[in-house]
């Protein structure tokens, strides 16, 4: 009896989970592979982690035949391996990539002759080349010889209702053109669009190219509403109005900083890469890093001003924070703009409190911020509120109007006396 599966996906996230359930969905046998046994068990018994997926989902794809394990030796049973690790910075911002190399050792351990192993996890170009493959090849295998060797960016937006795992076009770069074909039989068994590169490094870029594109222009708007705001012009406005141009403009608006798996993390992987390789800085990265960077800092300032201009200083005034997550509609707070912009207010010595419909509790520096939970209440003891990520669940102007001063990051309040925008 075969006991072979059709793939084993390595990291029950927000890439690998939805990507094993669409697998899973479409009648592919698929082992889910973490180490964390808390993920590992709360899955086998139902139970989902991420936004994207409900408990409904997961028990789902345990009745078509889903198991998640934390036993590596399942590997030797998969014809396909995704490797869906995280690819984190550290400390100094470089590009940390222990939990990969962690993973590829693993894999080089138990996959077999004929695998295809497939690298999903974001990183700068030439991982695939220069990291992955002779992990791989220690043991004698050659890739492209006798295992397939692919990258293929995860391109997954959490929250997004329109765009999922299956018809968002799926990008593969083979470290040969038979490695590519093979990762294209995989995928077109479940995703709708698949998209082939010249190569391993050529997909690694496109990622790299798409999440840059983004953090430069969200600087840029950063930047307008930084000068904006100076001249008395509403940016707000401004971008409504540009955005009517049927070519050559796509909106971009402002907000307290950049957060997630992805803005903040991913560019930096292109630069540090450029300036280690090639020894210079990859200026335009370097400069919308510091900008977007410096916006929870200059909200700040602004709150302070507000403030200034009822006759209160920050220190000892409740400041009421509405939504701490890094986008609408998720529970996700990695690389909030909300942590840093809480830290500087806690500094200055301001009282502070949150309130989200998501979040049940928000730490910054170890310490725990006050959760209010009657949130009309708070709105009017709160000498300003301030608005950082507009959940569905927040009608904005009946908040604005309980609240004595309402500064609105987002551009969604209806103009007052004491309501401000970004």
């Amino acid at each position: 009896m075969d006991s072979s599966v059709d793939a084993v996906i390595i990291g029950m996230g927000y890439v690998g989970l939805p990507l094993a359930r669409e697998a899973n969905a479409a009648g592919l046998s698929v082992i889910g592979l973490d180490v964390n046994h808390e993920v590992v068990e709360g899955l086998n018994h139902g139970r989902s982690h991420i936004d994207d997926l409900a408990d409904s989902d997961v028990v789902e794809m345990l009745g078509r035949g889903f198991v998640a394990t934390a036993d590596t030796s399942q590997m030797r049973r998969a014809r396909t391996i995704v490797i869906c690790v995280p690819t984190p910075l550290s400390g100094d911002g470089a590009p940390d990539l222990d939990p990969l190399r962690s993973a590829v050792t693993s894999v080089a351990e138990h996959f077999q002759p004929g695998t295809l192993v497939i690298l999903e996890s974001t990183t700068y170009p030439g991982t695939t080349d220069e990291e992955v493959r002779p992990i791989l090849e220690a043991g004698g295998l050659v890739a492209g010889q006798d295992f397939g060797l692919v990258f293929s960016p995860e391109r997954i937006d959490p929250g997004n209702e329109k765009f999922g795992p299956k018809n968002t076009p799926k990008v593969i770069g083979g470290h040969t053109s038979k490695c590519a074909d093979a990762a294209e039989v995989f995928y077109s068994r479940f995703i709708d669009t698949v998209v082939r590169t010249k190569g391993t490094r050529e997909a690694e870029m496109a990622k790299l190219l798409e999440n840059t594109y983004r953090h430069i222009n969200i600087a840029l708007v950063n930047e307008m509403a930084r000068f904006c705001h100076e001249l008395e012009v509403d940016l707000w406005d401004v971008i409504a109005a540009a955005a009517t141009k049927p070519f050559g403009f796509q909106a971009f608006r402002p907000g307290p900083g950049v957060g997630g798996h992805c803005i903040p993390i991913d560019p930096n992987y292109l630069s540090h890469r450029i300036r280690a390789r090639l020894g210079y800085p990859f200026r335009f990265v370097e400069l919308a890093q510091e900008i977007n960077a410096t916006m929870p800092s200059y909200i700040g300032r602004r709150i302070q001003d507000q403030l200034n201009s009822d006759g209160k200083p920050l220190r000892g005034s409740l400041v009421l924070l509405l939504g701490v997550t890094y986008k609408p509609d998720i529970a996700d707070t990695r690389q909030s703009p909300a942590i840093p912009l809480a830290k500087a207010l806690i500094d200055h010595g301001a009282s502070l409190r949150f309130h989200d419909p998501l979040v049940k509790q928000f730490s910054v520096s170890g310490q725990d911020v006050p959760r209010v939970d009657h949130v009309e209440e708070a709105l009017g003891e709160a000498d300003i509120c301030v608005l950082l990520q507009n959940h569905r669940e927040y009608d904005v102007d009946a908040m604005s109007a309980l609240s004595r001063r309402f500064f609105d990051t987002r551009g969604v309040a209806r103009p007052a006396h004491h309501v401000q925008l970004l």
